[in-house]
């Protein structure tokens, strides 16, 4: 409710006939829009998921499915983006050992962020040397990869230790036996581990698949701010959407970063020298474009969910 307020002001604030306005001129462009090159995002982030697993046993158009239901429940539940991780593993429930499907979740988490990190890192070196040099946009930018190169590093260490099969057993220590398995826990453990040991070619495909799924988002920010009237360059797209995918990281407790992110747009197109109503008007395009996904995500869920499972 908060975001939402956050963002209903922030459209006040910025001539909201003239945003309408805009966006209502992008007529039968806002088609392609929807299409592309979101529909390629997906692909790509799907094939990054496929390497998350230590051998390949699920159809991909079961992957692909399954992606899209648990990214919609990522983006509208208050759940810090882990929730849709959840139903992605109870979707393939049937069609891979849980252990395995469970370990593919945790690694595909791990690989998206290590390649939004790289991206990130790009966005900041194309903005230090072209566009934003000494802006405290970009040191708080620099301060946020630092964190999350932190925040990255201890999470594979949990991942690397052992940690899921003690904090089952802590669980079942303290009564929570609800909590789930923490057998089925240690097999996720010894999964995990030996995937990190024994398939690096995997993990670098699945972070290098990833991580051109993020360079695809330069395109669409690019494609989006032509489509505006905007002539910006592909550095500038580039710079936008890396430090949009910072902020999104940063606010990940928020559903779809509701309001926080169009904030972030604002100060990062007021910093680049680009109008407040642009800025405005590309956030809702993208809410636009978010929202039919989100709704073909929960119409892949209601499909999945129906299906009966393979033995």
């Amino acid at each position: 409710m908060l975001g939402v307020a956050l963002l209903t002001a922030l459209v006040a604030q910025n001539e909201p006939a003239a945003v309408l306005a805009s966006i209502a001129d992008l007529s039968w462009r806002l088609v392609i829009i929807l299409c592309f090159p979101v529909a390629l995002v997906q692909l790509f982030d799907t094939f990054g998921w496929r390497y998350a697993f230590l051998h390949d046993g699920v159809r991909f158009r079961t992957l692909v499915g399954a992606r899209l239901a648990g990214e919609a429940f990522n983006m509208t539940t208050p759940t810090a983006a882990l929730g849709g991780e959840a139903v992605k593993a109870w979707l393939l429930r049937g069609r891979a050992p849980l252990d395995a499907t469970l370990t593919s979740v945790i690694v595909a988490k791990t690989t998206i962020t290590i390649a939004q990190g790289l991206y990130l890192l790009m966005g900041i070196v194309v903005a230090w040397r072209t566009i934003l040099i000494g802006s405290l946009l970009l040191y708080g930018m620099l301060w946020l990869l630092a964190v999350e190169t932190v925040a990255l590093a201890l999470f594979v260490l949990v991942q690397t230790r052992g940690m899921l099969g003690w904090t089952g057993r802590l669980a079942a220590r303290l009564g929570l036996r609800a909590i789930g398995s923490h057998a089925t826990l240690g097999l996720v453990d010894d999964a995990l581990g030996r995937f990190y040991r024994t398939a690096p070619r995997r993990l670098a495909l699945s972070i290098a698949f990833h991580f051109i799924a993020w360079l695809l988002g330069s395109l669409e920010t690019w494609l989006i701010l032509r489509f505006l009237g905007s002539d910006v360059s592909l550095a500038t797209a580039t710079v936008i959407e890396a430090f949009g995918t910072a902020i999104k990281v940063a606010t990940f407790l928020i559903p779809a970063s509701l309001g926080v992110l169009e904030g972030g747009f604002l100060a990062t197109f007021v910093a680049l020298g680009l109008p407040s109503t642009t800025a405005i008007s590309f956030g809702l395009v993208r809410r636009i474009r978010e929202a039919v996904w989100v709704a073909i995500g929960l119409v892949a869920f209601a499909m999945m969910r129906r299906a009966p499972a393979a033995r």
